[in-house]
């Protein structure tokens, strides 16, 4: 049986080559890292320069990463990839004279950036290609690019090394790049709305807006301990009590909790707030502004997940009460009226793990709608009036004092978007804290309080984890495919 090759030891080797190819350059005069090239197109403007018909075209001047490079003895093909996409270039001997064989096949290599020029024209296959008068070396890749065709096949390579997958992997740039454009257009809705976009603070003195463990760190300057925020929620609320009274931000957060292919422990959130509103209003809002980035991003409300199965985002969602479905997955109509151990043994039967025993009522119930419900949620569904103690930050239900005005969108089977009705009655408000803090071990935030007490008019809030959001509109299958350089463990280098 032979040997498996060295995979390493072959890098080294094309380095060693390349960085002879370096010196040869540098030694004739040449030095590509202080190239500058004047970029006038981008691979999806030739096509358009260049009608059906029409056999040459205007000149144009592109630039980007050599990904394909076919040389034959007097004639050439070069396909460069850019922000857009590939564009190919025809390099011969009769257009570029000795530097065609002296330079062009000696010191070329895939994965080099490289400026080209010349007049459109298009080939016996029908594609569109730049007959080049003349080119330029603007940065040498001293390590050669994965193959193409077996791309990255380590998965933790592929996360780690980000930015090769994304040369080599059509799918990862688009998908990177719907991201983006996805974040665009929601700025752009809720600008439309009259929402003033703001900043606060990354570093909190106490943790607050979720039940979550804080990522802790020093502040050397002050002597203190801060944390990085779980949530964008209490500061966004004293905009409100400041007169801003329509206000939104997209930021970082950080929650030193799991790692699993729905959760990030650094991830990106959307809160915003909106004054003399509720969580009606809310639905409305979130509703519109999803729709409004599938249309802009996509072209489309419907979502075809991974595995095929469609998500239709268009038109009216379904509203479903939180007890309701409970009482209906469980089979039994009593269920709110049962014990704490009455409940455990159900949840036994309907076969889910054996609860904790310090575990609350209300955490007994939830383990069912989050194991046994929300994975059902396939399709766009507002799930509302959540038991009171899931969020202390909402306004109690009027007629039922054991829910919350509040609502989790639910879309693929994970919470997409909550919103409430937000608290603002700050004698309310403290005894909520209160009973979080001792619940949780959280600090009440007697800061917010103080602006609470100021006066907050009546509104509705809402969070969007964009991170799930793209992962849904993309059709992703691990949230970390839709984060350009998720957090890992340090890599090992020798």
């Amino acid at each position: 049986m032979s040997e498996k090759p060295d995979l390493n030891a072959i890098s080294h080797d094309l380095r060693a080559v390349r960085q002879e190819k370096l010196a040869q350059l540098r030694a004739a005069g040449e030095d590509p890292f202080r190239a500058e090239w004047d970029q006038t197109h981008v691979a999806t403007d030739c096509p358009g320069l260049l009608p059906e018909g029409v056999e040459e075209g205007p000149e144009v001047s592109v630039a980007g990463r050599i990904v394909a490079l076919r040389v034959m003895g007097k004639a050439s093909f070069v396909k460069v990839l850019d922000r857009s996409g590939v564009q190919q270039c025809y390099f011969t001997r009769d257009a570029l004279g000795d530097r065609y064989d002296a330079h062009f096949k000696k010191l070329l290599d895939l994965g080099d950036f490289v400026g080209v020029r010349g007049r459109l024209f298009r080939t016996k296959t029908g594609e569109v290609t730049v007959r080049t008068t003349e080119y330029r070396l603007l940065a040498k890749a001293l390590r050669p690019l994965p193959e193409k065709w077996a791309g990255l096949a380590d998965q933790d390579q592929v996360y780690r090394q980000r930015y090769l997958d994304l040369v080599v992997n059509e799918e990862s740039r688009r998908r990177l790049t719907a991201r983006s454009r996805i974040v665009e257009s929601i700025r752009r809705f809720l600008w439309g709305r009259g929402f003033l976009e703001v900043e606060t603070p990354a570093l909190h003195s106490v943790a607050g807006g979720a039940a979550a463990r804080p990522f802790q760190t020093h502040f050397n300057a002050l002597d203190c301990d801060f944390n990085l925020r779980i949530a964008l929620e209490l500061h966004l609320k004293r905009c409100l009590v400041g007169g801003l009274d329509r206000v939104f931000e997209i930021g970082r957060v950080f929650r030193n909790e799991g790692y699993s292919p729905r959760h990030s422990p650094e991830f990106t959130m959307l809160e915003a707030y909106q004054a003399y509103s509720d969580y009606r209003g809310m639905m409305e809002l979130v509703r519109s502004m999803i729709q409004t980035a599938a249309r802009e991003a996509l072209g489309t409300t419907s979502i075809t997940r991974h595995d095929g199965v469609v998500i239709e985002l268009g038109g009216e969602w379904r509203e479903a009460r939180y007890k309701d479905l409970i009482l209906e997955r469980t089979g039994d109509p009593q269920w709110f009226s049962r014990t704490k151990e009455e409940k455990i043994a159900a949840c036994r039967a309907l076969g889910l793990e054996e609860p904790r025993a310090d575990w609350e009522d209300y955490e007994v119930t939830n383990e069912v709608f989050g194991k046994l419900i929300e994975p059902t949620l396939i399709q766009p569904t507002f799930v509302t009036h959540v038991p009171k103690e899931l969020c202390p930050l909402a306004k109690i239900t009027r007629g039922d004092e054991s829910t919350i005005d509040v609502f989790e969108l639910c879309i693929n089977g994970q919470e997409i978007a909550p919103a409430y009705s937000e608290q603002n009655d700050p004698d309310v408000q403290r005894k909520m804290f209160q009973i979080q803090a001792g619940a949780e071990q959280h600090k009440v935030d007697e800061d917010f309080l103080l602006a609470l007490e100021h006066g907050m008019p009546p509104a509705g809030g809402l969070g969007v984890g964009i991170d799930r959001l793209a992962v849904l509109l993309t059709g992703a299958a691990n949230i970390r495919d839709v984060i350009l350089f998720p957090t890992l463990r340090p890599a090992a280098h020798p």
